[in-house]
């Protein structure tokens, strides 16, 4: 494939992984609802649980072919690292934005997050794929599984010995509490599922993007070129069933077999994409999810902000007090009606369409937000 096409599916598939993200996201108090809409407390997965594994899996092909066009038109590769570094940190510094809002309070705001996982992943794929020849990048994509299996399964936790994956007992979680500490997910301070180890595992996630990037970069032949992602794909999710049998799948901690696993799911999900927008050239049907691709984080740090806004802002006076805009809408618009686990669907969808509005205002524009 040519280095200065843009694929068009990449960035369909990038909108509907955002779509999906702010779907799950944002669906209010988080009241019941439909079960592959939440996350896996602990071993298993569901839809939920596919959706920040794509958004890694993506960024790691689309670094390898845009990487690719600017070397070829003589950008250095410590010029293109120092750019890698600066939109890294931009992400990171985004991402800690999101969780200091609207308080401030640097003392237990969370650390770890999408975003600063994105941005963290992003510089070391970046430092990887520029060093490296693709037999390099295999060897860092195997190696990082490697080590974290041999940490996950060998070092011992105090008061529970190794290769304990438990919430409390497992060694990735651990490391989170020795180290984030009252700025953690969850108030317990158990541990994060965008923690310090579980990073390294989900590198691996980023380079099984760039391998495919590799992929549509060697094979000419568009068709023969998602006949190998779609292969490669099935392999990976085999490989990572297969997995689970030693380890389990668990996103919390993002075990091995999870990386694996969620990378062939991606791998997948992009061929059928690629399949019917760049090779067949059936591109109206995804122009919704291309639009929202084109802004992916100014539509997420849009949505994510707003949900906030409706949940805390106590701005409407109703039966005797001030409540927000979405506990009219969940307590007593849709709930009497729809019940609650349709309601979160209906208020998630909603959230969505604010989002695509936003997108298609600024595409429409020519409004591309380049972090």
């Amino acid at each position: 494939m040519s280095t200065t096409q843009r694929l068009v599916s990449l960035d369909a598939f990038r909108g509907a992984t955002i779509a999906a993200m702010i779907f799950v996201n944002n669906a209010g108090s988080f009241k019941p609802t439909y079960e592959p809409l939440k996350h896996v407390p602990w071993h298993g997965w569901v839809f939920a649980d596919c959706i920040m594994p794509s958004f890694l899996w993506i960024v790691g092909v689309a670094m390898t072919l845009s990487f690719a066009k600017r070397v070829e038109r003589g950008d250095s590769k410590s010029a293109l690292m120092m750019h890698s570094v600066r939109r890294g940190a931009i992400i990171i510094a985004l991402g800690l934005f999101l969780y200091l809002i609207p308080d401030f309070d640097f003392a237990h705001m969370r650390i770890p997050g999408v975003l600063q996982r994105i941005g963290v992943c992003y510089i070391i794929c970046s430092a990887i794929f520029l060093y490296s020849t693709w037999r390099g990048v295999l060897g860092w994509l195997v190696g990082c599984l490697v080590a974290y299996w041999l940490m996950m399964t060998l070092i011992p936790v105090p008061g529970y010995g190794p290769g304990v994956l438990t919430p409390m007992g497992n060694f990735a979680g651990y490391v989170d509490r020795l180290f984030l500490h009252d700025h953690m997910w969850r108030s317990s301070n158990e541990w994060d599922p965008e923690g310090i180890l579980s990073t390294i595992p989900s590198i691996s996630t980023m380079l099984l993007g760039v391998m495919v990037g590799y992929l549509l970069r060697w094979i000419p032949s568009r068709e023969k070129a998602a006949g190998w992602i779609f292969f490669s794909g099935a392999c990976l999710v085999f490989l990572g069933s297969w997995l689970d049998h030693f380890m389990p799948i668990n996103k919390m901690i993002w075990t091995v077999s999870f990386a694996v696993l969620m990378a062939g799911i991606s791998s997948l999900t992009f061929a059928a994409f690629y399949w019917m927008v760049d090779v067949v050239g059936k591109q109206q049907w995804a122009r919704p999810a291309v639009i929202l691709g084109m802004n992916a984080i100014t539509v997420y740090m849009f949505a994510s902000i707003l949900e906030g806004m409706l949940i805390d802002l106590k701005i409407i006076p109703f039966a005797g007090e001030m409540i927000s805009p979405h506990r009219l809408m969940d307590a007593y618009v849709l709930s009497p009606i729809f019940g609650t686990e349709m309601t979160s669907v209906i208020y998630s969808g909603a959230m969505v369409l604010i989002a695509y509005a936003l997108a298609l205002f600024m595409y429409q524009r020519n409004w591309f937000v380049r972090v």
